[in-house]
């Protein structure tokens, strides 16, 4: 009785010590994840007559680290997109682009993906 009390105890240990580890691991890669998405990637410089600058409001914000900041991140992340600015007080963008890799569209639907598809509007363009 009190051997099987003990290979439990080992099994369950073993079995503890396994599992804990393989939740770390996920951790680790999560985080890890995480800082390369939020590491913003170097861009090609943008010939100036390809340069276009677009202005725009953004509804449905709720704050400014969660919204803003995730937007302008996945903005600035676009191919021919110099640069990217998200006004949470204001709910306007600024985005700096080359209007030959890029177009209002397709910054748009970024910010609509953003969300749910749903919970970020876009209007009042300004170029």
């Amino acid at each position: 009785m009190k051997f099987t009390k003990i290979i439990a105890t080992v099994v369950i240990a073993g079995l503890a010590l396994v599992s804990c580890k393989k939740e770390e691991d996920k951790s680790l890669s999560l985080i890890k994840a995480q800082t390369e998405k939020a590491t913003p990637k170097a861009h090609k410089a943008i010939a100036a007559e390809n340069a276009q600058t677009a202005s725009f409001t953004i509804e449905g914000m709720t704050c400014a680290m969660g919204c803003a900041k995730t937007i302008e991140q996945e903005l600035s992340n676009l191919d021919g997109v110099e640069k990217a600015t998200v006004d949470f007080d204001k709910k306007m963008a600024t985005v700096v682009f080359d209007k030959t890799v890029q177009n209002l569209d397709n910054l748009t639907k970024v910010v609509q993906a953003t969300g749910d598809g749903k919970t970020y509007k876009v209007s009042n363009f300004k170029l």
